[in-house]
Formats: structure tokens, sequence, C-alpha cells
């Protein structure tokens, strides 16, 4: 089976090495664009914006007019707008409905090239996000966190299944080990998944103990590590000019 891969504005998920992401956690719109220059002196391939950290991201107007000028400040890095919601780690709590809310505000302000589109959600509301990302050619990043364990390798590459089944472009999965026996399970449901999905996948390990899962992209089939310029979003993240050399030692001639 050839690797699916995802056109994101100038890179491509699932080919070659995995690419980098870095996060902009900043409150205010000054605090996202003064963290601009140092990430694009960085250079990584990807920006995730967490939106669930900006204090205006439930007025659209604020949240379409910043992420305008962010998508214009980034010159030709891909963005990747989140919201991650309380349950899944994220910053701030929001009813289902505004989250869905806040998600279809990010399509309308026409500024992000990724949406990240939690999956444990209303199966109706979830699909119909999907549809309104593609109807706006925005490529959706379906995820899952689970920040207390590493669920079974069997449903690991069902979660991952689930995401395709409903539209994703790429699948995400992030877990919390607590044994190196974890890391290698999440590592080997990687591995199948990038077998058998149609879809590339994005998967990580979080904590030190899973940070190996971080290098190891290319070999087990995760097609985007996060790495940090500055602060970082989920445990376990690695400064980007540490993974970028990492990532070539480990390169598949």
């Amino acid at each position: 089976m050839t690797q699916p891969v995802v056109k994101l504005r100038n890179i491509s998920l699932g080919s070659g090495r995995p690419k980098l992401a870095v996060p902009i956690t900043g409150k205010t719109t000054a605090d996202i664009l003064a963290a601009v220059d140092p990430i694009k002196m960085a250079a990584p391939d990807v920006v995730e914006w967490r939106i669930d950290f900006f204090e205006g991201v439930t007025d659209a107007k604020q949240l379409q007019q910043t992420g305008q000028w962010l998508r214009s400040a980034l010159g030709s890095i891909a963005l990747l707008t989140t919201f991650r919601t309380h349950g899944e780690g994220g910053a701030l709590e929001l009813s289902d409905a505004d989250y869905f809310k806040v998600c279809e505000n990010v399509l309308a302000g026409k500024f992000t090239d990724a949406l990240d589109v939690e999956r444990y959600h209303d199966e109706a509301d979830v699909k119909g996000l999907v549809a309104k990302a593609h109807d706006n050619n925005v490529v959706v990043i379906m995820s899952n966190h689970d920040f207390d364990k590493t669920p079974s390798k069997k449903d690991i590459v069902g979660r991952l299944t689930s995401m395709v089944d409903f539209g994703a472009d790429v699948a995400k999965m992030a877990v919390m080990p607590q044994s190196a026996d974890d890391v290698l399970t999440l590592l080997t449901a990687t591995n199948e998944a990038r077998k058998t999905l149609s879809q590339p996948v994005i998967t990580m390990s979080m904590g030190d103990l899973g940070k190996v899962s971080r290098l190891a992209g290319e070999v087990f089939g995760s097609c985007l590590s996060f790495a940090t310029v500055g602060a970082a979003s989920a445990p376990g993240q690695i400064a980007l000019d540490h993974l970028r050399p990492e990532l070539e030692d480990l390169k598949l001639s």
C-alpha cells in the first residue's frame, strides 16, 4: 500500500521525515504576534495556534482579526488552529455548542490551513464540522488525547480508524505512558495504523517516558512531531533546535 500523503500549504504530511510543528499559546493578540519572529527564525513546518489560551477566543471578530494578522505574519509557514477542550488537556472549559461555534468562527475567518477537530463529541456535529472545513479547503486533523493512561493497541488503532471513517485528513492520538511497555504499545499501534489506514497519522506518547516517540516517527509512521520555541503546550515536547538534528540523525536513507 502506498503511503498516504496530505498536502498542507507547502509541505506534505506522510512523506519523508516527520514535519515539525510548534505551538503559540499567547493570551493576547500582542503576545501571539510577538511569538512569530522567534518562531520564523527557527523555521518550523507548521505553527499550531492554541486558541484555547487566547482571551478573545469566544469573540468571533477578535478571533478572526487576530487569526488573519497571524496568518499574514507567518508568511509561508502552515497554520494549524486548535481549540483543545478542557477535558483533553486544554486551557478553557467550553460547552460543546460553544466549542463547535468557535471552530466555525475559525473557518469563517479564512485564515487557517488546518483545523483540529476533536473526535469525541457528538458524531453528527463532528461530521458536520469536517464537511464545513472541507468546503473551505481546510485540512482536518482529528484528535484524541488521554492524559491519564495508554489505551490498548487495539483501542488506539480503533480510535485512529474511526477518525478516518469520520472524514479526517490526518488522525492524531496522544497518550500518557506509565511504563516503557506503554510507549511500545503506542509505537506498535502507530505502525499498524500506518500500514492499514488510508490517511496519515500523528501519534505521541507524552511526558519524559514518551519522548522517544517524538523522535521515532519516520520509523513507526507518525507524520508530525510537536516541538517548542518558547512555551510548551504538552508534557514532553522537545526544543525545536534539539529535535530537528535528532530527526536528521535518525532519518531513513
